[in-house]
This record gives structure tokens, C-alpha cells and sequence, in this order.
């Protein structure tokens, strides 16, 4: 298991996650409805793909594979890309040192629940209660708090994006999935993550052997496409 940080850095802020935790189960904060202007339509959110030139966005969903993140941010690193890690909670809480680590090599990190819930039929105080604990304990390893949310298993509903809307967050999901945390094989991994690719996509992977086997390949098949791996709020930004 990963080192944490020093207690004293993050304690405080540990102890508010708790508490806001708690009174957000307990319903203790209430959001206004929103207004006409504030509504929701089908084609704000959730985010599959963009018509940004030039550019996609690699993707990882981290609940476990601790062990593979520091190969897969020195292969970033050789590449120069950067990428989206959408970190669950429960996994963030116990590898403060590797949520520092990818924010500090210059990576955005998202939201993926705290306890990797199904949000499609969720409540509203439930979104937040896997949302916002999050939020603060990322923002307290790292000074930043995230500001996309990827549903766990890519379940939603229209409560989960109005929930992140009131947040000031955006859902993301996305355009090919290499399904690497099922097949575990680099070549299936590579061709799913590579083929017919176009700019504008978001490609989901996790830290996986095989996913860090073929990593190189994916970041050099899309250089070879004259793409450039960006963060998901780049590719958002255009």
C-alpha cells in the first residue's frame, strides 16, 4: 500500500471530509432547484466525445492498480502527454502519495465516487455523498479540487448531472473503452484504444499490466495520427 502524507498536512481537512460526509447523508445540505436557465438539456451533459482538432484524451479510472502508476506516469512523462485519472475515494484516502504524484507531474485529476456507486437512480443528497467528500479530500492532497465527474460503471441519470451542474462540475464518459480491466491481453488493449481513431475522443483505460504493456503503443499510434494526448479539460477548453 502506498505511503500516505504526513498527517499534519492533511488531518484538518480529513476530519471536514468526514463531517461533510455525514451531514450530506443526513441531507444537511440543501440545494436550490434550478431555474429555467439552469436546467439541464440533452445537450449539455454527459460529455461522449468533442470537435476539438487535433487533440484526445486518454482516460484512467482508478480504484486499484497502484502498483503500475508509476510506469504509466514515466511512459506520460517520455511521451509527453498528459491525462485525466478519475480516482475513487476509498482508493485516493490510502495513496495520498500517488494523488500528489499525478497532479504534480502535471495530470488532471477527476471525480469517480467514493465508493464506486451505482448513480443511476441515486437521490440528489446521495450524488452528493459520494461526490463531495471526494471533492475535499483531493483538494486537500493537492490544492485542487476536481471539477469532472465520471459515474462509476458509466451509470447515470439526469439527477447525477444536475447534481454536478449545481456543483460547477461536468460528467464524463466516453467515445471507446478498452475494456482492459476484463481482457487482458496489450494487442486487443492497443487496437481498441487505437483503431479508426479520430480527434476529439476520450478513450477509458485502467491501470492494468497489460494496459501499461500497451500504453507506449497507443501514445505513439496516436502522435503517428498527428494527435496530441491532452487532459479531458483541455480537449473540453478546444
Amino acid at each position: 500500500m502506498t505511503k500516505k502524507l504526513p498527517k499534519t498536512k492533511i488531518a484538518a481537512a480529513a476530519a471536514n471530509v468526514l463531517i461533510l460526509a455525514m451531514l450530506v447523508s443526513l441531507g444537511a445540505f440543501a440545494f436550490t432547484a434550478p431555474s429555467d436557465q439552469n436546467a439541464v438539456s440533452a445537450s449539455d451533459d454527459p460529455v461522449f466525445i468533442t470537435e476539438t482538432e487535433g487533440k484526445i484524451a486518454l482516460m484512467f479510472n482508478v480504484y486499484q492498480g497502484s502498483e503500475y502508476l508509476p510506469e504509466i506516469l514515466r511512459v506520460l512523462d517520455v511521451y509527453g502527454a498528459k491525462c485525466t485519472f478519475f480516482v475513487g475515494g476509498c482508493w485516493a484516502d490510502d495513496n495520498n502519495e500517488l494523488v500528489k504524484a499525478i497532479a504534480d507531474a502535471g495530470h488532471e485529476i477527476g471525480n469517480h465516487g467514493y465508493f464506486h456507486k451505482d448513480h443511476k437512480g441515486m437521490t440528489e443528497t446521495q450524488n452528493l455523498a459520494e461526490i463531495t467528500p471526494l471533492n475535499s479530500l483531493v483538494e486537500a492532497i493537492t490544492g485542487t479540487a476536481p471539477t469532472l465527474f465520471a459515474p462509476p460503471s458509466g451509470s447515470w441519470d439526469d439527477t447525477t448531472v444536475k447534481t454536478c451542474k449545481d456543483l460547477g462540475m461536468r460528467v464524463i464518459m466516453w467515445s471507446r473503452d478498452t475494456i482492459d480491466w476484463r481482457d487482458q491481453d496489450a494487442a486487443t488493449i492497443f487496437a481498441r484504444a487505437t483503431r479508426s481513431l479520430s480527434q476529439g475522443e476520450l478513450i477509458l483505460a485502467h491501470p492494468t499490466a497489460k494496459t501499461t504493456e500497451a500504453l507506449p503503443r497507443i501514445l505513439t499510434k496516436v502522435s503517428e495520427l498527428g494527435l496530441s494526448a491532452v487532459t479531458v479539460s483541455e480537449l473540453l477548453a478546444g
